[in-house]
């Protein structure tokens, strides 16, 4: 039996969220030899286990690995992942289930076997090639921001870019909200500019001090967006960056990003 991995309410986001037409329709009509639900699945199926497209067993019922692959390049063309990430944190603050009072920043390492965009030398590993997962997640741990850069890069240099991806979440009364009111970070964090943005931004700061403060105060709130991180290590396709392709890795982390949001929906909304 094929197994069904997709979550009906992931489902019910991302199907109004999928284009008519596709980049490689070439503005025809679509012909879908798989239906859009099982190449999903085995997207997820891929995602999860982090199996090679071309192992994707057929017996599934999904689609060779090559048709699942290019439903998930054409999606990401489409900007159907980012979509499907801002719906499922829509559905969370519909039901006020995003925690605001504060949110924590943080980049995890990881190898990068065959090279492409934003991998680099990583210091910390021998200079092995590798790739940097960068998160912003909430009080709670709901990932609300989810960027790449190389290895080589330091967490600080893409400070200002993950504190301003923080997307405006609508879905109660009022303008849709994007600023948490206090912000976590560790001692790479610890510069003027740092601060100074998120003073910008109307956003208290709560970073460690180097040479002053132990890491283990700040480990109180921190914890959480170290335990997002390894929800997404626990995706076999993101352990370690599989794909050179920097559009199909981003998809990859954007799909997970919208799983662990659902989960979140599942059990609170």
């Amino acid at each position: 039996m094929a197994r069904q991995p997709v979550s009906k309410e992931l489902w019910l986001q991302l199907q109004p969220l999928i284009p008519t037409f596709t980049p490689s329709t070439k503005g025809g009509a679509r012909k879908l030899a798989v239906s859009d639900e099982a190449a999903l699945n085995g997207i997820l199926f891929v995602l999860h286990t982090g199996i090679p497209w071309a192992d994707l067993p057929q017996s599934l019922g999904y689609g060779s690995g090559m048709t699942c692959w290019r439903r998930l390049r054409d999606w990401s063309a489409a900007g159907v992942w980012q979509r499907l990430h801002q719906s499922m944190l829509i559905r969370l603050r519909e039901h006020d289930q995003i925690d605001w009072s504060r949110a924590s920043i943080d980049g995890s390492s990881g190898a990068k076997p065959p090279g492409g965009q934003e991998t680099g030398q990583n210091p910390t590993d021998r200079g092995k090639l590798g790739s940097k997962r960068h998160l912003v997640v909430d009080a709670r741990g709901i990932p609300l921001v989810v960027l790449v850069s190389g290895a080589n890069r330091h967490d600080s240099m893409v400070f200002e870019r993950c504190v301003d991806a923080i997307p405006g979440i609508a879905g109660l009364q009022g303008p849709a909200r994007k600023r948490p009111a206090k912000l976590h970070a560790d001692k790479g964090y610890d510069y003027k500019r740092c601060r100074a943005h998120l003073r910008q931004r109307g956003i208290s700061s709560r970073i460690a001090r180097r040479g002053i403060e132990s890491s283990e105060r700040l480990g109180k709130h921190r914890w959480v967006v170290e335990r997002t991180h390894g929800w997404f290590a626990g995706f076999g396709k993101l352990r370690i960056r599989f794909e050179r392709r920097l559009d199909i890795h981003e998809a990859f982390l954007k799909l997970a990003a919208a799983i662990i949001c659902a989960r979140f929906v599942d059990r609170w909304c």
